[in-house]
């Protein structure tokens, strides 16, 4: 059996993806990725990818570096706190490993 790894901000950004997927369709009622919510993914990626932390960022709620500008950060806030208790039902498995995996 193959186990598939990846890194910290590989599994960050698919969480984030698929909190910003469920947000933009059960909230807003889209099929697809709005303009606004493909914006948000875009700009939350690239926060990712320039963490100064890297690999041993913790939460972007715990850093002491706010590096999402304050609209963006508004706006992820936003999709988090309708995202996160539905990532149960929709992702149990990512939701789960997400918060238990540093």
């Amino acid at each position: 059996m193959q186990v598939k790894t990846t890194n910290r901000i590989e599994r960050e950004k698919k969480v984030v993806k698929r909190m910003i997927e469920l947000y933009c369709r059960k909230k807003e009622k889209n099929k697809e990725l709005c303009e606004e919510c493909r914006s948000l993914l875009v700009y939350a990626c690239k926060r990712l990818d320039r963490c100064k932390y890297g690999e041993h960022k913790s939460s972007c709620r715990n850093c002491p570096i706010h590096c999402y500008k304050q609209d963006m950060r508004d706006r992820m806030r936003k999709v988090m706190r309708f995202s996160g208790p539905r990532m149960l039902l929709y992702h149990p498995l990512e939701a789960i490993r997400h918060w238990i995996i540093p």
